[in-house]
């Protein structure tokens, strides 16, 4: 049985640790209170502080970035973090952004792009960038880049780990489940709005994430960036009240990660 332990930190921020890889997706480690400006009109205040602090955390081997705009993605102490990490792989604007301070250890990935990363006495890891979209159709612009990530590794029994980022259900959502076997689905819901927006979502909610399960045969489901925030519009009792009426497989792959306890996941 090959299993990885994953540990929620805060919102999207998850610890991973597989196959003697340390990965870290979206490191946020901001004490709660501060409101921060997110563009255009938005803010939010981060309500909940981080269940890990960073030196709590064991040598990372590679960050996860999904995006590098917004603070509930990487906000300071994360930014410091990162100069620790091996590797940084993020979106190929954020790579442009993050190369002065970061240099040739931060990789830029395009949708679909892979790179194999190494290490002595590791299997090979790739990671492969997959569509995402922060908001309705013609948004980026005004949001920005964001990828997910799917990682994989010789050894798995159950498919790739997929990370969703920040993203709506669309057409490269979609278009994961056709051309990649994805084991666990890591999926950042909260139903974000803010009140510029109207009723306009900028992620997955938890009806997405039943959509989304339909679309893949994933053994495991973990949502997270449900909470810590005041634009996570949908909490997790929220969804809980949605997933407990999803078709029972969906329901048999759900595992909620509990913050700063480490869970194994068959992988």
């Amino acid at each position: 049985m090959t299993t990885a332990r994953f540990t929620l930190v805060g919102g999207p921020t998850v610890l991973v640790e597989a196959a003697g890889w340390t990965l870290l997706v979206d490191p946020t480690f901001d004490p709660p209170g501060r409101t921060y400006r997110f563009g255009f009109g938005t803010s939010s205040r981060k309500t909940t502080g981080p269940a890990l602090e960073v030196r709590d955390l064991p040598p990372v081997d590679v960050v996860l970035l999904t995006h590098d705009q917004h603070a509930d993605n990487l906000d300071g102490r994360g930014r410091e973090l990162m100069r620790t990490a091996s590797t940084v792989v993020t979106t190929t604007d954020g790579a442009r952004r993050l190369r002065g301070d970061l240099g040739p250890r931060v990789q830029g990935l395009a949708d679909w792009r892979t790179t194999v990363l190494t290490r002595p006495g590791r299997p090979e890891l790739r990671v492969t960038a997959t569509p995402a979209r922060h908001g309705p159709p013609g948004s980026r612009p005004l949001v920005g880049q964001v990828v997910g990530f799917a990682v994989s590794w010789p050894g798995q029994e159950h498919g790739a780990l997929w990370f969703s980022g920040d993203t709506v259900l669309h057409r490269g959502v979609r278009e994961v489940a056709r051309r990649i076997d994805v084991g666990t689905a890591v999926l950042h819901l909260g139903g974000v709005r803010f009140p510029v927006t109207g009723p306009v979502r900028l992620t997955m909610t938890a009806r997405d994430a039943v959509r989304v399960g339909a679309l893949h045969d994933a053994r495991n489901v973990l949502p997270v960036h449900v909470e810590g925030w005041t634009h996570f519009r949908e909490p997790r009792a929220a969804a809980e009240a949605v997933f407990a009426g999803a078709p029972a497989a969906f329901r048999a792959a759900l595992r909620w990660l509990e913050r700063g306890t480490p869970t194994e996941v068959e992988v």
